[in-house]
């Protein structure tokens, strides 16, 4: 299993959920339903739209669950200052592919989010690096993304932190894939 990443600037604090986030469940449940509702930060990935505070609650139960068992590895971008949650970075394992892709050899999968006043303001360009390097630290040498060809700044980000075009993904969306060997 992953074992959980903190990593901080001045301004920022990565992290999963952590024992002192139960006390502001409702307040961490609403920052994700801002992220996951947000037109700007779904206008590539509309499928991920929550609709209402419920399913974000669904949600984080969901992700809870999820990184214990060891399937998913979601974790928070925080604004020390405003103390509040402006991204999520999710690492999905081989296994939960399989269950979504048809792929010949299956690696992690990243996905990452920021609310829009977050963006253009190069958060994730900063920080998708060092996420790498904690992930290989922790023996995960194969780590892929599938964007949306039409979203530059993901591809962008992507590149920046090493990945490679792998392949096309379906008619819409292009692997990237970033390999240790």
């Amino acid at each position: 299993m992953l074992e959980p990443i903190y990593l901080e600037n001045k301004k920022l604090l990565i992290h999963p959920f952590r024992p002192e986030d139960l006390g502001r469940f409702q307040e961490l449940t609403g920052d994700i339903f801002e992220i996951l509702s947000d037109q700007w930060t779904l206008k590539f990935i509309p499928e991920k739209r929550l609709n209402n505070l419920q399913e974000a609650e669904l949600f984080l139960q969901t992700a809870i669950i999820n990184y214990q068992l060891g399937h998913n590895f979601l974790h928070f971008i925080s604004d020390k200052e405003l103390n509040k949650v402006i991204g999520m970075i999710n690492l999905i394992s081989p296994e939960v592919a399989k269950e979504h892709y048809r792929m010949e050899h299956y690696p992690f999968f990243i996905e990452f989010y920021l609310i829009s006043p977050a963006s253009g303001s190069s958060i994730m360009t900063e920080i998708l690096p060092s996420i790498i390097d904690e992930f290989i630290k922790q023996g995960i040498t194969r780590i892929g993304a599938v964007i949306n060809r039409k979203n530059i700044a993901a591809r962008k980000v992507l590149e920046n932190a090493n990945f490679n075009f792998k392949a096309p993904f379906d008619a819409l969306q292009d692997l990237y894939e970033i390999a240790i060997n």
